[in-house]
């Protein structure tokens, strides 16, 4: 019989975000999600682009209500998620709805406390950001216990996730980093990625980075986008799809880790 949990109890949350847009990061968490619940684990994947959402759209998903409905209209979260597959829900956001991209601190307080009921649903809490250092990203980046940077090789990629880990640094205490190269041309690439990325932060910033591995260009990745369909699914021997795979066994094991002393809860 499972053993009751106190009555805080949280699921690990964490947060991919990128700095630059057009790294291919929303993919990256429709795909890790769709690989954390084939390994039995009960995901939620929260839209966090709250003004220009893409994971319905990758999904292609019917959306009905959002996230922008639960905070003006007071809906039970519940009613708004949507079963993906067996263990995999999304809370979907809006798209167009500009305000949601610069929630109130009111409104952030009162996400927290319905996202924090929501989640105790779940083992795993997943969410996907917009681009950018905007408020809403600043904010799920500090109601979340991790945080993950998607990067790729390019400069203006590695620039932006460096501000973006500078940010949420210096103003908001948060010195633990996932990081997730993507669209690589090798693993050394990715390498280099990261190391690039590690050299200018040991340099100025108080942080941990931690590598994940690395996701290589891979038609399959485009031709699953193409189709609304999770690569992981659509082409399983894939080698986007088997990198993702040792992503999602490396982000069990180190938010697992982390979360016996996790950072301190924000909005919840």
């Amino acid at each position: 019989m499972e053993r009751a949990r106190p009555p805080r109890w949280q699921p690990p949350r964490l947060c991919l975000s990128s700095g630059k847009g057009g790294v291919g990061k929303t993919s990256l968490a429709v795909n890790l999600a769709f690989a954390l619940a084939d390994q039995g684990i009960r995901v939620l994947l929260v839209d966090g682009d709250l003004g220009l959402a893409n994971v319905d759209v990758l999904l292609g998903l019917e959306v009905g209500a959002t996230i922008r409905e639960v905070l003006t209209q007071d809906l039970d979260p519940r009613a708004v998620l949507i079963q993906v597959a067996p263990g995999l829900a999304v809370l979907p956001a809006g798209s167009g709805v500009a305000e949601l991209a610069n929630l109130s601190r009111e409104d952030q307080t009162h996400l927290g406390r319905l996202l924090a009921g929501l989640a105790r649903d779940f083992q795993v809490v997943l969410v996907d950001t917009a681009a950018g250092l905007g408020p809403a990203v600043l904010w799920f980046n500090t109601w979340a216990h991790h945080n993950l940077v998607v990067v790729t090789p390019d400069p203006t990629s590695l620039t932006d996730a460096y501000a973006l880990i500078k940010v949420l640094s210096r103003s908001y205490r948060r010195r633990r980093f996932l990081v997730l190269p993507n669209l690589v041309a090798s693993e050394a690439e990715g390498e280099r990625t990261f190391a690039a990325l590690s050299q200018v932060a040991a340099r100025f910033l108080e942080v941990e980075l931690n590598y994940l591995g690395s996701i290589p260009a891979d038609p399959a990745v485009q031709q699953g986008v193409r189709e609304q369909l999770p690569f992981v699914q659509a082409a399983p021997r894939a080698a986007a799809s088997r990198a993702v795979a040792s992503v999602a066994a490396q982000v069990l094991g180190s938010i697992g880790l982390w979360h016996s002393s996790p950072q301190e809860e924000a909005g919840s």
